[in-house]
């Protein structure tokens, strides 16, 4: 099975980006930590002000599972949503 990829785009309130970005900062390092079925999950800013993106990698449709069912995903996923201008985008992709 191949891997799945994952680009989720995300505005954030103006004003509430730096509390943002510290939140993400927190469940990036526990998606590192915690997820073994994930190789990559990062942040980017785009040229649009307050809008982000992130680019996750998964092993297969387990390790999706195991990330949206995580405690931290949950935890700092709430934390963020006072931050979000609207629910995030997520678009799915297959490897090659």
């Amino acid at each position: 099975m191949s891997s799945i990829g994952v680009i989720a785009t995300l505005r954030v309130q103006p004003g509430k980006e730096e509390a943002f970005e510290g939140v993400f900062a927190e469940l990036a390092a526990a998606v590192h930590a915690d997820e073994p079925g994930n190789s990559y999950y990062k942040l980017f800013r785009t040229s649009e002000a307050g809008v982000y993106k992130v680019l996750e990698c998964y092993d297969n449709d387990a390790a999706v599972e195991a990330h949206r069912a995580s405690d931290h995903f949950r935890t700092l996923g709430a934390k963020l949503g006072p931050c979000l201008a609207g629910a995030p985008e997520i678009e799915r992709l297959s490897a090659v």
